[in-house]
């Protein structure tokens, strides 16, 4: 019990600091109002991504969805991620200072910024590492239990994101390249394979019912945002990620493929080279492949602990290199948690905008950092859009589609009116396509997009602007609410057309 208050320690000091480091600056992130939409209709799937973090956000809804709610789950995922860590360093035979260097290498590199959102990528993080964890525990003790700990990992992680299955193959290739290959001889490691197809199974099932609708977000992702990833740019913002601990995982990845003492885990090294490298090939985006450094965080602590056994000053050197990760990550501190107000940020643009961290997944820089701007305007587009369905007659309200050119603008108007008497708001973007409520006569529509369409006005017995998003920093700054009194018959087919021609293409019809 003693071995393990070390990473309990960090694990309570991770997960405590994600609320004392909330701001009131921010909002929730554009994708974290998607998620809670998800949990308000539960299923096997979505366009976007499998079930779990859906069953996470049924679970925060059910809570009240308030914001200390939304933001427990990457808080604890990021939590379990540092034990197993930590726990990883002490299995491998590592005393404190291997175990607290791995665990100020997480909590001083990229993750602690992960982890404040609430979106799959804490949990692919923590499914990533569990895996690892597991298959290092069966290569040190045979047995068979480790094996379907490895199962479960895997499983979970493909009901949580599919680029588990990058990571599975990754796996896969590690052990045919190493003396671990036994284990495909295995009827435990088939049976740990059987365990995770068996998890993932309902939602395999759901992409199978539904045309497979990965594929056509995968086309989506390429042609909007991966296409923009540059070779250079990524290998550059591998190193930038966790560049605190570089000097820790650069050795532990050498050690693992390369040293006699951690001959029996090389596989565990082979892993990040291939998942790496595959992502790379597929212009992944760079943040795709955190989940392969964890676990090399824990190989070179307990590298460095060995090279520094017999050093004269190391009870004066091993405190420092604890606390080096930590020191290095001070000056983009405001990068990784949200402490410094949109005007702050914009100022230091000058500064930081050579290292990427301006830049959004249009491949160009901006005033803000993307995941700041997405964290802005979503109250305002919501009260606004509230207040121009509060000016309708009480006879049209009840009769009154509030349409959207994204799931962003849809979820967080849901989620900010969840307490008001407003109509859901709808889109044919994302998921909202299976929800797009039955055809009905509708008397006024709530038009809530970027442009005001004038072409579609004479369809329209009256067409104006009610509002419009006014933060200058927001990534929404400038969308409109457009309120059209009395649409006529072809414009109300010709949204429900363009619901069906989407929810086609998704369904690969």
């Amino acid at each position: 019990m003693k071995a393990r208050l070390l990473p309990l320690l960090f694990a309570l000091v991770k997960f405590a600091s994600g609320y004392l480091l909330l701001s009131p600056l921010y909002e929730l992130q554009r994708d974290e109002y998607l998620y809670l939409a998800h949990g308000r209709h539960p299923a096997w799937g979505y366009l976007e991504v499998p079930p779990l973090t859906a069953a996470q956000a049924w679970l925060t809804n059910a809570a009240g969805g308030d914001f200390w709610a939304v933001k427990f789950w990457p808080f604890l995922w990021g939590a379990a991620t540092v034990y197993l860590v930590v726990r990883l360093a002490q299995r491998l035979g590592g005393g404190w200072f291997a175990g607290a260097l791995a665990g100020t290498c997480y909590l001083g590199t990229a993750f602690a910024r992960l982890n404040l959102l609430f979106q799959p990528n804490s949990f692919e993080v923590f499914g990533f590492v569990l895996s690892l964890y597991c298959l290092a525990r069966y290569l040190q003790t045979q047995r068979p239990a480790a094996l379907y700990g490895l199962g479960v990992g895997l499983g979970l992680g493909l009901l949580n994101k599919y680029t588990t299955l990058f990571f599975g193959s990754a796996l896969v290739g590690a052990l045919l390249l190493t003396p671990a290959r036994r284990l495909l001889g295995s009827r435990h490691f088939w049976g740990a394979l059987g365990l995770a197809l068996l998890l993932w199974g309902p939602n395999l099932a759901w992409q199978l019912a539904h045309g497979l609708p990965v594929r056509h977000h995968m086309q989506l992702l390429h042609d909007s945002q991966l296409v923009h990833v540059e070779a250079g740019t990524f290998w550059k913002m591998q190193l930038l990620l966790c560049l605190a601990a570089v000097w820790v995982w650069a050795p532990g990845l050498g050690a693992l493929l390369l040293s006699r003492e951690f001959r029996a885990y090389r596989a565990l090294g082979w892993v990040p080279v291939l998942g790496v490298g595959l992502l790379a090939a597929l212009h992944g985006k760079d943040y795709y492949a955190l989940g392969y450094y964890p676990v090399l965080f824990s190989f070179g602590a307990v590298w460095w602990e060995a090279r520094l056994q017999n050093f004269r000053w190391k009870a004066v050197l091993r405190p420092a290199l604890v606390a080096l990760p930590l020191a290095l990550l001070a000056p983009i501190f405001p990068f990784i948690y949200p402490v410094a107000g949109p005007a702050a940020m914009r100022a230091m643009r000058l500064r930081y905008a050579g290292l990427g961290l301006y830049r959004w997944e249009d491949g160009r820089d901006h005033a803000l950092p993307q995941d700041y701007a997405d964290m802005l305007g979503w109250r305002e587009l919501a009260d606004k859009t509230w207040a121009a369905y509060q000016a309708l007659p009480d006879s049209v309200r009840a009769h009154t589609l509030i349409k959207c050119a994204n799931y962003g603008q849809a979820s967080a108007i849901n989620y900010y009116n969840r307490h008001r008497a407003l109509p859901p708001a709808q889109s044919t973007n994302g998921s909202f396509l299976f929800w797009w409520p039955a055809p009905q006569a509708y008397r006024a529509a709530l038009i809530i997009d970027d442009e005001f369409h004038p072409e579609i006005a004479p369809h329209f017995a009256s067409y104006r602007r009610a509002g419009e998003v006014a933060n200058p920093y927001a990534r929404e700054h400038g969308t409109l609410i457009i309120v059209g009194r009395g649409p006529d018959a072809a414009v109300q087919a010709l949204v429900r057309r363009e619901q069906q021609a989407e929810l086609a293409a998704w369904q690969g019809q």
